[in-house]
């Protein structure tokens, strides 16, 4: 057998292993973020707002040198509350990529981390069917951070998304109007081992949590097993 064959042979069985360990990765990097976030009852996000989401997006260590006029993009997971009503167990981690935008300006030189909360149910099933523009097809707004925020205020009652951004320690709402989201099907397809969207892997449930990923979601069944 010749070398360039042997090469070539095993470059195509060791490409979707590496995909396979990315995306593990990703997932577990993840659940660091989120873990650490809502470690910190009174400068993470609120738990009342967590309580309330349909979803829950994490981006983790996005940097800037990945946003070159939006050549790029930031990659990270997505996960909802199961069932057509959005009211059960928290569901496998669909994965998802975050584009363009402002955001990749205001990041600086360090590593950033973000956090999303889709916060009702139009939201959630736009955000699962296609490519959707933060701000334009979907509304946005930099959440609190606290303890506690009121079901009552603007920013709750108003917007579909929620956002925040964490660098350098320091978390904060930040707006990300103009960045485009969607499922990022190739890397779904290297975590799973087939083509997946984000509806087969969340509302149909045809795939079940991967190891990597099992931390992720039973931090989310902990700290908010119901929808409120």
């Amino acid at each position: 057998m010749k070398p360039r064959f042997v090469v070539a042979l095993s470059m195509c069985f060791s490409l979707p292993v590496l995909g396979q360990h990315r995306e593990q990765d990703r997932l577990k990097q993840s659940y660091l973020v989120l873990d650490e976030i809502l470690g910190m009852p009174d400068k993470g996000i609120p738990r009342d707002l967590l309580s309330k989401a349909e979803c829950v997006v994490v981006f983790p260590s996005v940097k800037k040198a990945a946003f070159v006029v939006g050549a790029s993009y930031g990659r990270g997971v997505m996960s909802c509350r199961s069932g057509e009503n959005f009211r059960g167990p928290w569901s496998a981690p669909a994965m998802f990529a975050m584009e363009g935008g402002s955001f990749g300006f205001q990041i600086g030189g360090q590593a950033t981390d973000f956090v999303l909360l889709v916060m009702n149910e139009k939201g959630a099933r736009s955000v699962m069917s296609s490519k959707v523009k933060l701000g334009a097809d979907a509304s946005i707004a930099g959440g609190p951070v606290g303890r506690t925020t009121s079901a009552e205020t603007d920013i709750v009652m108003k917007a579909e998304i929620l956002s925040w951004s964490r660098n350098r320690g320091v978390f904060a709402g930040i707006s990300l109007d103009g960045s485009t989201l969607r499922c990022n099907q190739e890397a779904n397809k290297n975590l799973y081992g087939k083509e997946l969207n984000a509806r087969q892997i969340i509302l149909q449930r045809e795939v079940k949590t991967p190891t990597a990923g099992q931390q992720l979601i039973a931090l989310l069944n902990k700290i908010s097993p119901k929808h409120t």
